[in-house]
């Protein structure tokens, strides 16, 4: 059974490109690159992972196929395209040559236009995923969840995954709308959720395990342990406690459950979703 890591970034650390690692990240202000993350793995017991685009350009697509044809463990790849181009199809069509690149996300939390995924030009270039089978990472925050459960709805063969459960107020405690939210998200059976993220939303200094308690529990009793999968957020988990704290704060209430449903958030379900063949 592979056990894997859906999410985590390489990055060469630019100041410009990289605006959003403020100075208060201080821990990951500076080059991320598989010889960092090899170790980390295997300490965890983890047989590879899924790399995340972290910035919006075909060079960042390209530059994590690299990675990944240079490293076995690397066993997939989200890139980044511009799905509201005209030439859509054509770049779509040169991307699936590349085994390794599993599906594509964009950054829709950071935008202006909170519902820019319901317009037309964002809808025509997400249907011409499925001609080739790329899956869809959704980043979106709280308020967006409504027109990401729109989406799913549309595009219901489309496979989605909602990344680091959309964010939600740990720090301050709220529960709700989000929870409301996430129950109508999970409804659609084509979107899977990373358990990632989460650290970052707590209290970085002073979290302890108890926080994530209440947004697990939704979030495993809304989508089922069959659509779950781990996701380390690696390297920014490393400004809020580090990748070992989040592994074990997971691992306790991964207790609970069966060892089949174990094996499934551990690797089994981000393997049936990215189609990972290594």
């Amino acid at each position: 059974m592979p056990r894997i890591d859906s999410h985590q970034h390489f990055w060469q650390f630019d100041v410009e490109r990289d605006a959003w690692i403020t100075p208060d990240m201080a821990a990951i202000r500076r080059d991320f690159l598989p010889g960092d993350l090899a170790p980390v793995l295997q300490q965890h017991g983890l047989d590879g992972c899924v790399a995340v685009q972290a910035s919006q350009s075909e060079a960042e697509t390209d530059w994590l196929l690299s990675l990944a044809a240079e490293h076995d463990f690397i066993k997939g790849v989200v890139g980044w395209v511009d799905l509201r181009a005209e030439n859509v199809a054509e770049r779509l069509a040169h991307y699936a040559q590349f085994e390794k690149l599993k599906g594509f996300r964009h950054v829709l939390q950071g935008e202006t236009d909170r519902a820019l995924m319901l317009r037309p030009e964002f809808q025509r270039g997400l249907a011409a995923l499925a001609t080739h089978g790329f899956a869809y990472d959704l980043l979106v925050l709280p308020d967006q969840l409504g027109y990401a459960a729109e989406l799913a709805q549309a595009f219901s063969n489309q496979p989605f995954v909602l990344d680091h459960l959309a964010k939600p107020l740990i720090k301050a405690g709220e529960l709700e709308p989000w929870r409301r939210d996430i129950q109508a998200l999970a409804a659609h059976e084509n979107v899977l959720c990373k358990v990632s993220g989460m650290v970052t939303e707590a209290d970085w200094q002073h979290w302890q395990p108890a926080d994530f308690r209440p947004y697990l529990d939704v979030v495993f009793e809304a989508f089922g342990p069959g659509r779950v999968m781990f996701g380390s957020d690696w390297p920014v988990c490393n400004v809020a406690g580090g990748y070992g704290r989040m592994h074990a704060l997971v691992a306790d209430y991964l207790a609970q459950f069966s060892p089949a449903e174990q094996a499934g958030f551990w690797g089994d379900n981000a393997a049936r979703f990215y189609k990972l063949t290594h």
